[in-house]
């Protein structure tokens, strides 16, 4: 079999098993023929709500099954078209098979993701907060550069971007901005991005042109569904007015309407101040207050550590995901996946969509490697 069409098998098959690993197929074969044999009873009906929530888990199941089936069958048949015209010496019949598994690599690609994103809130829209690290005018910078890719990626995927908080820096950049993304499974691509990400650049803020080392911290967590119950106690808050920081022009408010809230028992701390009114966001930040205590319990319930503390641990070495080296070569790497590009100005530009389907990947695999950081 020819080199191009082997990379396309092999893609397709590690696509199907990890399609295989997430649904734990034989778990879900013997779970669809007890859905069947439940769909089959006339009693089920009798009870619509559990009728409704049986029929919905037995469509997704065989929806998925279906599909994975479909694309080892295709794989198959094509892998065997390809035999054959090698033997007989069909060159047409050899380019159009190999063709067909350049599509379906790329079929069985988008099918891996999206079955990646199942989980609990995962279709919700979501906030995503960028804090600059120490380090002055040079990290706040680097923050407003993260800030714009994020809204970059979101725009690529047809998302609405708000812009819910913002303080700019000193000179230039930002100290921190939370942007509200709203669109299909923006919670579920974007939570990958949590934690510390590393920027290396010749500094255009310094005479001297050297070499700057900088760090951002990236905090997701999604919008949460009116059905979803969060109690807050108001006597864990401490609320604080402030007059807006906005980028200028008729975002600026003269009065103290911008509200920070801080829950005292976790730390956690959300600010609004895209709203005209002290009502409004106060309102929207009790929205993002309680997004941030579901997503803690959401890790928690997943035991992930690393991801719950991100945005509290220290915006430094040893604790970024990713690493960004613009000077003196060009490279983007992830640190937990070792995925890597040689376009960073594109990956800055909101070319995520690698990038996280190998994050989603790994939580399904719970394989981790050892990737050494760039210089």
């Amino acid at each position: 079999m020819r080199a191009e069409a082997q990379s396309h098998v092999d893609q397709i098959k590690s696509a199907i098993d990890l399609l295989r690993r997430f649904l734990d197929w034989d778990r879900a074969l013997r779970r669809l023929d007890e859905l069947n044999q439940r769909v089959e009873d006339p009693s089920l009906w009798n009870d619509a709500k559990a009728a409704q929530e049986v029929m919905r888990e037995r469509r997704r199941l065989d929806e998925a099954i279906t599909a994975t089936r479909a694309i080892q069958q295709e794989m198959d048949d094509n892998a065997e078209l390809i035999e054959l015209g090698e033997a007989e010496g069909d060159n047409a019949l050899v380019d159009d098979a190999v063709a067909a598994l350049a599509a379906l690599a790329q079929r069985a690609e988008k099918a891996k993701v999206e079955a990646l994103l199942a989980g609990e809130v995962d279709a919700n829209d979501t906030y995503v907060e960028v804090n600059a690290g120490a380090g002055g005018t040079e990290s706040q910078d680097w923050a407003e550069m993260l800030q714009r890719m994020y809204t970059r990626w979101a725009e690529r995927h047809g998302m609405k971007v708000e812009l819910v908080d913002y303080h700019s820096g000193e000179q230039a950049g930002i100290k921190s901005a939370t942007l509200l993304l709203k669109g299909e499974n923006a919670y579920g691509y974007a939570k990958t991005e949590s934690g510390v990400h590393r920027l290396v650049r010749i500094s255009p803020y310094d005479s001297n042109a050297r070499r700057h080392t900088s760090f951002a911290s990236v905090w997701v967590y999604p919008v949460i569904d009116d059905d979803i119950e969060v109690e807050v106690n108001e006597g864990d808050l401490r609320i604080d007015t402030y007059r807006s920081s906005g980028a200028g022009g008729q975002h600026i408010n003269t009065t103290d309407s911008a509200v920070r809230i801080t829950h005292l028992p976790t730390g956690i701390v959300v600010a609004c101040q895209n709203q005209r009114s002290q009502h409004k966001n106060r309102a929207e930040a009790m929205k993002m207050l309680k997004a941030r205590l579901y997503e803690a319990e959401l890790q928690r319930r997943e035991a992930e550590a690393n991801a719950e503390h991100a945005a509290k641990s220290d915006i430094g070495w040893g604790h970024q995901i990713r690493s960004y080296v613009l000077q003196p070569y060009q490279l983007v790497k992830d640190l937990r996946t070792g995925v890597t590009s040689t376009s960073p100005f594109d990956v800055l530009d909101g070319d995520l969509d690698r990038f996280m389907a190998a994050a989603l990947s790994q939580k399904v695999t719970g394989e981790t490697i050892e990737v050494e950081d760039v210089e």
